[in-house]
């Protein structure tokens, strides 16, 4: 895991006058889950929106592939985000309730200028069984599903844009937890199949401790420690 794909150095995000984050630095490789532990209010998911550049940070530096990314154009950023896919907490409020399944997988293909009506359909189908859902499910809108199948179809859309890392932010907390295994096996397994790096928000230190490799805690917007549990857990599988 020597390819480093993110570089934190020195992130600061303020909201008027409060410090959300301060002073955070970390790097995350290729292949790895990077996760950002702590309680509710702590900064993980400002640090988060920051490395996404949803958020400009105050201060610091966010670096992607090497490419800064604090600084850039909105523009310049469009051509870098394909390859940087956030997951969100909500599945239903991240997909939009009056668009089908089939459309919201599609339509990162289709804002790149990479949507071919004549393989787009299968693209999309195979979208959906790669992360467990019968292509059949494009046909339903966001409430026709299961929160675990929602959540699985917005995993499909970030990987429409074949990305290299995937910012999660809280993506199981919302799951049964007899949904949230089968979510978390579902990434682990993507993960060694595409090599993809995760930055993985969680305040759940259990789930943490079974899905990282590495875990930095975080408290009042700065970094209080790091700490690398075991290996992903076979009985998660």
């Amino acid at each position: 895991m020597s390819d480093v794909l993110l570089d934190v150095r020195g992130l600061v995000v303020r909201y008027g006058k409060a410090t959300a984050v301060d002073g955070v630095s970390f790097t995350l490789a290729a292949g790895e889950v990077l996760a950002l532990n702590g309680p509710s209010g702590c900064g993980k998911s400002s640090t988060a929106l920051a490395v996404l550049q949803l958020r400009r940070p105050d201060r610091g530096e966010v670096r992607f592939e090497g490419r800064r990314l604090t600084g850039l154009t909105e523009r310049e950023l469009r051509r870098v985000r394909p390859r940087l896919q956030p997951v969100f907490q909500d599945p239903y409020g991240s997909l939009s309730p009056r668009h089908r399944v089939r459309d919201a997988v599609a339509e990162p293909l289709k804002a790149q200028g990479r949507w071919d009506p004549s393989e787009g359909p299968a693209r999309v189908a195979e979208l959906l069984d790669r992360v467990g859902l019968d292509p059949s499910y494009g046909d339903r809108l966001p409430h026709e599903l299961s929160g675990g199948q929602c959540q699985r179809a917005g995993i499909a859309r970030a990987l429409a844009s074949d990305p290299r890392l995937l910012v999660l932010d809280e993506p199981v907390s919302s799951l049964d937890p007899s949904i949230r295994a089968g979510v978390l096996n579902l990434l682990a397994d993507l993960r060694d199949d595409l090599g993809l790096g995760y930055l993985f928000i969680c305040h759940d230190r259990a789930v943490v401790r079974h899905f990282a490799d590495r875990v930095i805690e975080m408290r009042d917007g700065r970094v209080t420690s790091e700490w690398s549990p075991r290996p992903p857990d076979a009985a998660l599988r």
